[in-house]
């Protein structure tokens, strides 16, 4: 038998890359009906947040949360750690917000109100006002540096750090006064902290808005991930019409597209073009799309030079596409009886939250009984002290009165009435003596109750216990 030599085959080695390569995404400006409410949406949470710090309530910043004193100021409301329950309650009703958002009509929190969103659109106009729109500013990043590129990359940014800084200033300044801050950055003594943090906050919108945009949206939100659970097909949602645009083509404006057996989609890219997350909406939906609407608004335009009918791509849910429903129907369909649960639970929590703050007592009583031993007086009496805590959540120094209940003859040896300073809170150590004979040895339980002098109806009652030796 002839021995047939065995001649190795070259293997042809291959890198595979872990991470897809970044492609800058350059969105083009588009104009619409979304990409008003978007620019609406974003004047309205610029002008909330921004303007909201330097209002005044009651001689005061009006929304302060003062950690160092531990007090939330909220308007007319100051809240303590022990009102810790109502910010509980307020992630509560977000969460349930969130929940029927999205199951009424997709990403719209996304598309037009996450802080990732706005500050993104914004820092994508000042981009559009400095290099252009999408084709110079492609244009520009393909040339050679020269000294306009330079000149304009140099005024993007600068303009990027200060929109930056100015959120990171405005930020910290809900925790410290804002015009004390102002006051220390204008002199340079701004403290460690508060240095940190308008820097953190600063460079952190700067490089989120600035560089990494989408990737944001992609890579970093868990909301992309799982919002697709809230999903069903009865949810709005941006949506190509794939009968109605597909089979795709070019075309001229004059030719019957059906008779050449084309749908609507002329397949002019403005969809992907406009997209902030870069993506081709015709391809289906992904979890990259935010809901915004500008591919909408782009094939809308389109479809108007086209004299076709508006709509290829639009708000609706997947039974209205594949079930052909009208308006009405689609709608009857949106809210049914998942949405109408979430609806009947969340106003129910922000019913009870109202009635809660509504009838919010201003005044909190903690009692601690003294670990000493009661003492019997010279007259025969059993003394026992306490040390009341007495929080004044009012903005407006108050007067309290303190009374024993459920003990006959009980008296209060000192400080049957206090003072105390606005929303502070003031220990205050208090005897009480009850006649021999009147309860029996061991514990007995009694009431402090507090009521404010001027205004009889707020009043606190606290149990405590009175120890009669044997």
């Amino acid at each position: 038998m002839k021995h047939i030599p065995i001649v190795p085959v070259p293997i042809e080695e291959t890198e595979l890359a872990l991470f897809e390569e970044r492609k800058k995404i350059y969105p083009r400006f588009q104009k619409g009906w979304f990409a008003s409410w978007r620019w609406t949406l974003v004047a309205l949470t610029q002008i909330l947040f921004y303007g909201t710090a330097w209002l005044n309530w009651n001689e005061r910043q009006a929304v302060l949360f003062d950690l160092v004193a531990r007090k939330f100021y909220i308007f007319g409301f100051v809240f303590w750690p022990q009102d810790f329950i109502y910010l509980a309650v307020l992630l509560v009703i977000s969460a349930l917000s969130l929940f029927l958002f999205t199951a009424v009509a997709g990403r719209l929190f996304c598309g037009y109100a996450c802080p990732q969103t706005v500050y993104t659109e914004i820092f994508l106009w000042v981009e559009h006002k400095v290099e252009g729109d999408r084709n110079a500013r492609l244009k520009l990043d393909a040339g050679p540096l020269t000294a306009r590129k330079f000149s304009l990359k140099f005024i993007k940014h600068f303009i990027w750090l200060a929109i930056g800084l100015w959120t990171g200033f405005t930020f910290v300044g809900y925790f410290t006064p804002i015009r004390e801050l102002s006051f220390s950055v204008g002199n340079l003594t701004l403290g460690p902290w508060e240095t940190f943090w308008l820097l953190f906050y600063g460079f952190a919108t700067y490089g989120n808005a600035g560089w990494m945009r989408e990737q944001v949206c992609k890579y970093m939100c868990p909301y992309a991930r799982f919002q697709s659970a809230m999903f069903d097909k009865d949810t709005l949602i941006v949506t190509y019409d794939t009968q109605r645009g597909d089979p795709r083509g070019s075309r001229n404006k004059k030719v019957d597209y059906k008779a050449k057996g084309l749908g609507a989609c002329v397949d002019c890219g403005i969809c992907v073009q406009v997209c902030p997350t870069g993506i081709d909406i015709r391809n289906g939906l992904q979890y990259e799309c935010i809901a915004c609407g500008l591919c909408a608004d782009g094939c809308d335009q389109v479809m108007d030079k086209m004299g076709y009918e508006r709509g290829l791509i639009r708000y609706t849910t997947e039974h209205a596409v594949t079930r052909k429903l009208d308006r009405a129907a689609m709608w009857k369909r949106v809210f049914r009886l998942r949405t109408l649960i979430y609806s009947g639970i969340l106003g129910l929590i922000i019913l009870a939250s109202a009635a809660s703050l509504y009838y919010h007592m201003p005044l909190k009583v903690d009692v601690i009984r003294d670990r000493g031993m009661p003492r019997v007086t010279e007259t025969g009496e059993i003394e026992n002290v306490y040390r009341l805590q007495v929080m004044n959540t009012q903005e407006s120094p108050r007067r309290f009165s303190i009374a024993i209940q459920g003990v006959n003859g009980a008296s209060i040896v000192n400080n049957a009435d206090i003072d105390v300073k606005s929303a502070t809170t003031k220990a205050f150590p208090v005897r009480v003596r009850v006649p021999a004979n009147v309860l029996p040895t061991g514990s007995n339980r009694i009431r402090f109750v507090v009521k404010d002098l001027d205004k009889p109806e707020v009043n606190v009652t606290e149990k405590a216990v009175f120890i009669v030796p044997r």
